[in-house]
């Protein structure tokens, strides 16, 4: 149980100073935008973990009412002008995700970018970027040397891999929910009324 309590700790850690180090620019922008697009098509495209919670995020955005859908879909339809794609990738450097996006803003979609690294790649790309803080699998750019770093006194974090950003993405998003819920003037009997009744 010592590393699950040490591990549990640091992962709360790192969500309270990842909410405090939010940008409220860009969070204010990104409600805007996504009210915005409330009669457009709503596309959400993540990889690997960062897609699970882009899944969850696009099934509460469905169940507010938004024409939503996760990229690579069977049923998802053609993205048009004016359509919104919300593009999660902690490096900014996931390629299927960089595509997505390229091809997104070559027909005219804005895209935002939810990212630990706004000057990556899917930063340059995107019309705005929600920067979230948290260690990713393999930084962009290349994250410095291990034994520099252990040099500098800082150690390895316990959780592996991009488990930090997308932690602190989850969090990030399931709030960005319930303020749409108190802008839209939604209730959760609303949403409880548009989730699946075939289970």
């Amino acid at each position: 149980m010592e590393w699950l309590k040490a591990a549990a700790e640091e992962i709360i850690s790192g969500i309270k100073s990842s909410i405090e180090e939010l940008n409220p620019k860009e969070v204010e922008r990104f409600i805007h935008i996504l009210l915005g697009a409330k009669n457009k098509k709503i596309f959400v495209v993540g990889m690997g973990r960062s897609g699970f919670v882009g899944r969850a995020f696009a099934l509460r955005l469905m169940n507010l009412g938004f024409n939503v859908y996760f990229l690579g879909e069977t049923i998802t339809p053609a993205a048009e002008k004016g359509d919104l794609i919300i593009a999660i990738s902690g490096t900014g450097a996931t390629k299927m995700v960089l595509t997505a996006s390229t091809a997104a803003k070559e027909i005219g979609a804005t895209v935002v970018a939810i990212t630990s690294f706004p000057e990556s790649p899917l930063g340059r790309i995107a019309d705005l970027v929600v920067t979230i803080k948290g260690r990713t699998k393999a930084g962009w750019p290349k994250e410095e040397d291990y034994l520099a770093r252990q040099l500098m006194g800082e150690r390895e974090p316990l959780t592996p891999l991009g488990s930090i950003f997308e932690n602190n993405c989850m969090v990030f998003l399931d709030g960005l929910i319930v303020e749409l819920m108190h802008r839209m003037g939604t209730t959760e009997e609303d949403l409880r009324r548009r989730h699946a009744t075939i289970e």
